[in-house]
């Protein structure tokens, strides 16, 4: 079943969050808790994890994109 991580509240008062790099593929297994990517937010750089478990089958947003909480940041097999 195919199902989307969206990007987590990271308490930024509405700023703007960078994708800075991306830690899985297209085709990589996760674990709930394992970091999908790096993200930077006016005050810091911070790590995004799963809530899910599967298999990484979409990465919607790419590498420099601005995202903005709540959007889908990729899909997951699970």
């Amino acid at each position: 079943m195919l199902k989307e991580i969206r990007m987590p509240d990271l308490s930024t008062t509405g700023a703007e969050i960078n994708v800075m790099k991306w830690l899985v593929a297209i085709g990589d297994r996760v674990s709930r808790g394992d970091i999908l990517m790096q993200v930077e937010t006016d005050k810091a750089v911070m790590d995004v994890e799963s809530y899910l478990a599967g298999e990484i089958a979409e990465l919607c947003v790419s590498e420099q994109d601005a995202v903005s909480e709540g959007e889908v940041i990729c899909r997951i097999n699970c």
